[in-house]
């Protein structure tokens, strides 16, 4: 199964010291190792090295887990095509793999392999060391098939980072596993977020869904007429972002040099137009048109963007917990333009807009939807806990 690594950990299988000991972990060419390649799945950065670790595989080392290699992705993790994430841990080569979820690529590489995909919330994992796309919507995922270990994984990586200024002054979750009362924990069904699916997919989710009314859960529908405005939101704010964060790979210290320039500058234009892909092209010149041509769309978008994550909170008044349908890949898996890309995540974007948690869960049996449940900010430990009860009800726990 070495196709599925960009790069194999040399040293084979080790095992350290600490609770997380013997859990093998893969990790996607956009997180530091040091001394690994870490090209981000892209030419713009072809045979750059880590000089050092990232913050998370330092915590994670010190925890015991092992590191066992890097999965091939997608470029700088946009999407999923080109990507082998999930596999790993699919054909249990790793116990959990580590990717960038910035559109919700985490969750739905989860769905496509059948494993739990968890987002945490944005400002609780150290940014140091990854090399990402959307500084202000990405935050590093884990798949697993098991949410003790991505309950573990957050344990030994969530906190402050004095390498990483940009995160929050807040306290951490308890991630201890607390079991919910289901008569006194209501979920809600966001009913826009429905409209796109087919008949055939609306029937697999609502008898997904069923799955946590006959746990004791009270489900209700939940209205957000505004549901549309967050992949609108993500497309023109992340772009500019994504745009903005590119600018800085010109193949000066690293990437691929374009032959043939007279001066820098034409050596930068040249290069960074052989550096990227088309797919993450059309991002980037989404970007830099709203950045320079259509600003004013930008900032209106950035002030809906405030009011659909204060609308999100009113939300959590109503409900503890929202319920969602997800894609599982399986339609897609490598779509040709950035519009079929956008469509992917219509079902998550929402939460890379406003930094909340979203768990996936795989389907209950043949005929069922994987199951997206989503809450609010920091709430990571409690949305786990939901998680992991109802996958032990699938195996008849109480």
């Amino acid at each position: 199964m070495d196709s599925i690594f960009f790069y194999r950990n040399p040293d084979g299988a080790a095992s350290g010291d600490g609770p997380l000991e013997g859990l093998n972990i893969a990790i996607q060419p956009n997180i530091s190792k040091a001394g690994w390649p870490v090209d981000a799945g892209s030419r713009a950065l072809a045979r750059f090295t880590a000089l050092e670790d990232a913050t998370i595989i330092d915590r994670l080392s010190r925890s015991g887990a092992f590191i066992c290699g890097s999965t091939k992705m997608s470029e700088f993790g946009f999407g999923l095509a080109g990507s082998l994430a999930g596999e790993a841990v699919k054909e249990k080569i790793a116990g959990a793999e580590l990717m960038m979820d910035m559109t919700g690529e985490c969750r739905l590489a989860a769905a496509a392999a059948g494993v739990c995909g968890f987002k945490p919330s944005y400002g609780l994992v150290s940014h140091f060391g990854l090399i990402g796309l959307i500084p202000s919507m990405e935050a590093c995922g884990v798949l697993s098939p098991s949410i003790q270990n991505i309950r573990g994984i957050l344990k030994a990586v969530a906190g402050p980072d004095e390498k990483d200024f940009s995160l929050p002054d807040e306290g951490i979750p308890d991630f201890t596993t607390k079991a919910l009362d289901p008569l006194k924990t209501a979920i809600g069904v966001l009913a826009e977020a429905q409209s796109a699916l087919t008949a055939q997919e609306q029937g697999r989710f609502r008898l997904s869904v069923s799955e946590l009314q006959k746990a004791g859960f009270a489900v209700r529908e939940v209205s957000f007429p505004e549901w549309p405005l967050f992949l609108t939101v993500h497309k023109i704010v992340g772009s500019v972002e994504a745009s903005s964060a590119a600018g800085r790979y010109d193949s000066v210290r690293y990437g691929e040099r374009a032959p043939g320039a007279k001066n820098w500058n034409e050596m930068y234009l040249a290069s960074r137009g052989a550096a990227f892909g088309t797919l993450l092209k059309s991002f980037l010149f989404q970007g830099a048109f709203f950045q320079f041509q259509r600003y004013a769309a930008y900032e209106d978008a950035c002030r809906i963007r405030a009011r659909l994550v204060e609308d999100m909170k009113k939300r959590f008044g109503e409900v503890d917990f929202l319920v969602l349908p997800v894609s599982d890949g399986a339609s897609d898996p490598n779509p040709a333009t950035l519009d079929e890309t956008c469509r992917q995540f219509a079902g998550t974007a929402f939460a890379n807009v406003t930094g909340q948690p979203a768990l996936v869960l795989p389907p209950a049996s043949a005929g069922h939807a994987p199951l997206q449940l989503a809450g609010p900010r920091l709430c990571d430990a409690a949305l786990l806990s939901l998680g992991e009860q109802l996958l032990m009800l699938r195996k008849g726990g109480k």
